[in-house]
């Protein structure tokens, strides 16, 4: 465990990290799961590790000392990923009356998936296209372009930071909300990092919020926290918890949550990287210094798969652009090499031109609704084109559809589920359809 939690000032506030390392240097015979017997850390809820079901010690401390930082009422610290997160927020909404919650087509698929599975109405919403990069609206050009929709929702679910490190304007949005009498509720999976901002951060402003914790900053993979800010939430959101998390949590995850939120800013490093954004014009500009996004245009595929053979990996590419995730734990060495290598790409691979200039149009993604009982089919994505999709399926990651149910298949995007190296939503190069006959 030391070999991933490197911080010995940090480990020393970290409980269950200590309550872990303590037991585990006295006699203890496994006769408990995990089946692997093993001395250690990886264990089971016994007389001294708590439970994370109904927490009373250590635990019971983390998630305290977890809320305060990240400036909730109640905080859960979740082994199971963000999307458990999402599934236990959408469940408190539905416990508080929300039977409609606008979104955008952005969205992650648990959310879209979320709102099937308990019968919430999505209203969806479409994006800005801003450098062919999904960019968010303001409030006020929600207002413009869907007020209708906003009208009808009963509460507004935003992603913040999205995956290219687009953040919202919280205050704006937290007006609305209290003059409208509507929940807001944020999926915040690549923000867990945003507690050093508070501006930036969806805990100062979010009735209830997901933190994952995992992407942006030092815990293992699947290490989360949903958060409820205000009292009202915090019963329904336990509830919501209690359904969609495992009741068998991973011990060094939990420990890697507590440690992850308390590990310290790097502000170094902050520095270094919003310097060499700002100062090159192939880097998308954000507002999240974790979220390097470089431009490749048509290029993109080739140059990752370029990258991966030097065994640079980036989070994902989306055709155009190539996202590098960076964390307060990243090394400046291999971020100095990243630049470098960045920068030498640039030169090789110029952009097409007009692509830097391409500002603010806005995306038109219509659906048609489908029957009831529509007839539905696999067929090559290659013949895909022209149809209508009957699943929702995209690039991984981000796990963003890039077709949804009811939408007509497009050429470009299947050239982007060919060229990609992991998708969602296809099945051995074919895509779900409506059977031809049950088309409009």
């Amino acid at each position: 465990m030391r070999t991933v939690f490197k911080n010995e000032k940090v480990l020393q506030n970290c409980k269950i990290f200590r309550m872990l390392e303590e037991q585990s240097k006295g006699k203890h015979l496994s006769f408990h799961t995990p089946g692997h017997k093993q001395k250690g850390f990886d264990i089971t809820e016994l007389s001294y590790s708590d439970n994370l079901s109904c927490p009373r010690g250590c635990i019971a401390e983390a998630e305290k000392d977890i809320a305060e930082i990240l400036g909730a009422e109640k905080s859960f610290i979740l082994t199971d990923g963000s999307t458990s997160g999402v599934l236990s927020m959408l469940y408190a909404a539905k416990k508080l009356g929300v039977t409609k919650i606008a979104l955008c087509e952005g969205s992650h698929k648990s959310v879209f998936n979320g709102c099937a599975a308990l019968g919430i109405a999505p209203l969806v919403y479409s994006q800005k296209i801003e450098q062919k990069i999904p960019f968010p609206h303001t409030m006020y050009e929600l207002n413009e372009q869907f007020a209708p929709l906003l009208d009808e929702a009963d509460a507004l679910f935003f992603t913040s930071p999205d995956y290219y490190g687009n953040i919202v304007d919280w205050a704006e949005i937290r007006k609305y909300c209290d003059e409208k009498g509507k929940l807001l509720i944020v999926d915040g999976a690549h923000g867990g990092h945003l507690h050093f901002e508070k501006d930036l951060h969806a805990g100062q402003y979010a009735d209830m919020w997901v933190d994952g914790v995992h992407k942006s900053l030092p815990a293992l993979t699947q290490g989360a926290v949903v958060s409820a800010r205000t009292k009202k939430c915090v019963e329904a959101l336990a509830k919501g918890v209690d359904i969609f998390r495992t009741t068998s949590p991973s011990y060094p995850i939990m420990a890697s949550v507590e440690y992850a939120v308390k590990y310290p800013r790097n502000a170094k490093l902050e520095e270094e990287v919003k310097s060499f954004a700002q100062g090159n014009a192939r880097i998308y500009k954000n507002k999240d210094w974790t979220k390097l996004v470089a431009l490749f245009g048509e290029n993109a595929f080739t140059v990752e798969r370029r990258l991966q053979a030097e065994g640079i990996y980036p989070e994902f590419c989306d055709g155009n652009a190539i996202t590098f995730y960076l964390s307060p734990a990243t090394e400046q060495a291999e971020f100095a090499e990243l630049c470098e290598r960045l920068t030498a790409l640039f030169v090789e691979h110029p952009i097409a031109e007009g692509l830097a200039e391409e500002k603010k149009r806005v995306h038109k993604c219509e659906t048609l609704p489908l029957p009831e009982k529509a007839e539905t089919e696999w067929v090559p994505l290659e013949e895909a084109e022209g149809r209508i999709c009957a699943g929702i399926c995209g690039l991984f990651p981000p796990c963003v559809p890039l077709f949804s149910v009811g939408e007509r298949i497009e050429k470009e995007k299947i050239r982007l589920l060919q060229s990609a190296d992991n998708v969602f939503g296809v099945k051995n190069g074919e895509i779900l359809v409506l059977k031809i006959e049950n088309e409009e």
